[in-house]
């Protein structure tokens, strides 16, 4: 059975940019475990006689009607935004320059 060891979880955590505390690290790493037994129980079930799945979705989308309304008044949707500039909502940098 494949295993997660902490220093993954650390590495995958600097990569999602989630700033982990030393108490989540190994209840990640067990989390992430228990799921990956879980896997490995799944890959003992016996799928003799069950036929392919090419595709899950429907042979044609069920789509809501189409209809017009009003748009929402850029004031409105920016009512409740902690901070806005020129009629944009304004969010902090996740990317370093």
């Amino acid at each position: 059975m494949a295993s997660i060891t902490q220093k993954e979880v650390e590495y995958v955590a600097q990569l999602a940019r989630l700033d982990l505390t030393e108490a989540e690290k190994p209840m990640f790493a067990d989390q992430l475990n228990h799921i990956l037994s879980y896997v490995d129980q799944l890959q003992g079930v016996s799928t003799d006689g069950v036929p392919l799945t090419s595709s899950i979705a429907h042979e044609k989308p069920v789509l809501r009607q189409d209809s017009p309304h009003e748009c929402l008044l850029v004031e409105k949707a920016l009512a409740n935004a902690p901070e806005s500039h020129n009629g944009f909502f304004v969010v902090p940098n996740i990317l370093e320059k």
